[in-house]
C-alpha cells in the first residue's frame, strides 16, 4: 500500500485572473482611447514647435518613437501603454512629458468610475474631460478642448474614410437592416442610426452601413443602399430581414429589387401583442411562436390560421397586422434550416449593439449626431475586432456557413431541405 490513486487537486483560476468578454473588451478600448489622447496631446506639442528650426534649416523638434511599455492599474485591470517621444535637434532640453500620462504613474485615481464615464460620456466634449480624469485622477492635465476636439475630428474621419472602402469582388448573402435610436441634441425629429450588417460567402458577419438617417424613411435608406453600390457591391443579397419600417423596403425594392423580404418576427410579435389586451398576450405570444417555429411552411401555416380564427372577432388590429406581412414572415422557409435561427429576426444587429446601447443610453448631456455616429463607429469596431481575435467561428459566422455555396448557386429548398433531395412519398407509396 505504497501508492495510492489519489490526485493532486488542481485550483482553478483566481478572480484576478478571469478576463471574461466585457471586461477584456473594455479593456482594450480603454487602452486604445488613452493612445489616441496622447497622440493627439503630442500633435498639439509639435504643432507649437512647428516653425523651430535646427542649423540646417531642419524642424528642431520631431517625433522619435517611444518610450518603453509600462503598465498602469485601473478599474478595468492593467492596462499596458506606450507614451511617445520627440527629438529636440537643437539640444535646448524640449521635451515631451505627456500631462495624462505622467512618467511615474503606475495607478490610476477613481479607477471605480472608469466604466461609466468612458462609455456612457465619453464622447462629449466637456465630458471627455471628466471621463478621463476618472480614469487617471482629478490632477490629470492637459485636456484641452482642441485636444478632445482632435480626438473627435479623428473618429469621424475614420469612419468616412470606412464608408469609401472598396467592397468590389465581395459577395453577401443575406442581410439585416434596423434603425438605431439615441439620445441626440436638438432633434427633435426622430434622428436615427441606419445600420445593415451582411454574411458573406464565407459565412462571415460584417458591419455593411452605418450612418445618419431620419425616420428610417425611404429617402434615408436609399442612399445608404446605393452608397454600398457604388462601393462595388454589384450582387444584389439574397434575402433581407428587417422590421416594419416601410422606408427600407421600398428602398430595397429599387435598389436590389431581386432580394427577397424576411420581416422579423420579433419586431412583429411585439406590433401584434401591443394591439392586444395584457391578459391575452401571454397566451396570443406562445401562438406566434408556434407559427415561425414549426418545422414545415404547411405546419406554419396552420398555425397562422389558427391565429387567425382565434382572434379575429374580437381583435381584428392585431390580426390585421399580422396577416398583410404573411409572405414576408414566412419567406425563410426556403432557405436552408441551418440558417433560420439567423434569418427569422435582426438579432445579428441587436447582439452587435447591445453593449453600445448600454453606453448610450443613459447619456445625461445628450450628444450631437456626428458625434454618436463616430462613437457607435468606434464601439463597434472594437467589438467586432476582439470577436475576430477570440472565435470567429463562434461570433461571427452563421450556422452551416457552408451551405451559403448553394444559396448562391440558386439550389431550391423547401422547408429547409434542398427540393432534389426531398423524399418521393408519391413513387413509394406507388410502389407499395
Amino acid at each position: 500500500m505504497s501508492k495510492d490513486n489519489l490526485i493532486a487537486f488542481q485550483a482553478g483560476e483566481s478572480s484576478a485572473s478571469f478576463r471574461d468578454a466585457l471586461t477584456e473588451l473594455v479593456r482594450n478600448g480603454a487602452r486604445q482611447i488613452i493612445a489616441e489622447v496622447v497622440e493627439a496631446e503630442l500633435q498639439e506639442f509639435l504643432a507649437q514647435y512647428k516653425d523651430l528650426k535646427d542649423e540646417q534649416g531642419r524642424k528642431a523638434v520631431v517625433r522619435n518613437g517611444y518610450l518603453p511599455e509600462r503598465t498602469i492599474v485601473t478599474g478595468v485591470g492593467e492596462v499596458e501603454i506606450q507614451v511617445p517621444k520627440v527629438r529636440d535637434r537643437t539640444h535646448s532640453g524640449i521635451k515631451f512629458n505627456s500631462s495624462l500620462l505622467p512618467p511615474y504613474l503606475k495607478r490610476a485615481q477613481s479607477v471605480e468610475e472608469v466604466l461609466p464615464w468612458l462609455y456612457l460620456k465619453g464622447i462629449s466634449t466637456g465630458d471627455f474631460s471628466e471621463a478621463l480624469a476618472s480614469l487617471l485622477g482629478a490632477q490629470a492635465q492637459g485636456l484641452s478642448a482642441s485636444t478632445i476636439s482632435r480626438l473627435k475630428a479623428k473618429w469621424l474621419e475614420e469612419h468616412q474614410q470606412w464608408q469609401k472602402r472598396s467592397l468590389a469582388g465581395k459577395r453577401y448573402v443575406y442581410l439585416w437592416a434596423d434603425g438605431m435610436y439615441f439620445n441626440i441634441r436638438n432633434e427633435n425629429d426622430r434622428q436615427c442610426i441606419l445600420v445593415t450588417i451582411g454574411v458573406t460567402d464565407t459565412g462571415v458577419k460584417e458591419l455593411l452601413g452605418l450612418e445618419a438617417g431620419f425616420r428610417e424613411s425611404e429617402l434615408s435608406w436609399k442612399p445608404l443602399l446605393l452608397r454600398l453600390q457604388d462601393q462595388g457591391l454589384k450582387v444584389a443579397p439574397e434575402l433581407a430581414v428587417g422590421d416594419g419600417a416601410l422606408g427600407f423596403w421600398k428602398a430595397l425594392a429599387q435598389v436590389f429589387p431581386t432580394t427577397k423580404p424576411q420581416r422579423c418576427w420579433v419586431h412583429k410579435t411585439a406590433n401584434v401583442l401591443n394591439k392586444l389586451p395584457k391578459t391575452q398576450q401571454p397566451q396570443a405570444k406562445s401562438a406566434l411562436h408556434e407559427i415561425y417555429l414549426a418545422a414545415t411552411k404547411d405546419e406554419a401555416n396552420k398555425a397562422f390560421d389558427r391565429f387567425v380564427k382565434t382572434y379575429e372577432a374580437k381583435y381584428p388590429k392585431a390580426v390585421d397586422c399580422l396577416v398583410k406581412d404573411r409572405e414576408a414572415l414566412l419567406a425563410f422557409y426556403d432557405f436552408p434550416a441551418e440558417h433560420w435561427v439567423h434569418l427569422r429576426t435582426t438579432n445579428p444587429i441587436e447582439s452587435t449593439f447591445a453593449t453600445v446601447r448600454l453606453r448610450t443610453d443613459k447619456t445625461r448631456g445628450c450628444v450631437s449626431q456626428d458625434s454618436i455616429l463616430s462613437l457607435v463607429f468606434k464601439l463597434v469596431q472594437s467589438a467586432q475586432k476582439r470577436s475576430r481575435s477570440v472565435c470567429v467561428a463562434l461570433r461571427l459566422r452563421i450556422r452551416g456557413f457552408k451551405r451559403l455555396a448553394e444559396v448562391i448557386e440558386g439550389v431550391k429548398f423547401k422547408d429547409g431541405i434542398r427540393v432534389d433531395q426531398q423524399p418521393d412519398l408519391g413513387t413509394s407509396q406507388d410502389a407499395a
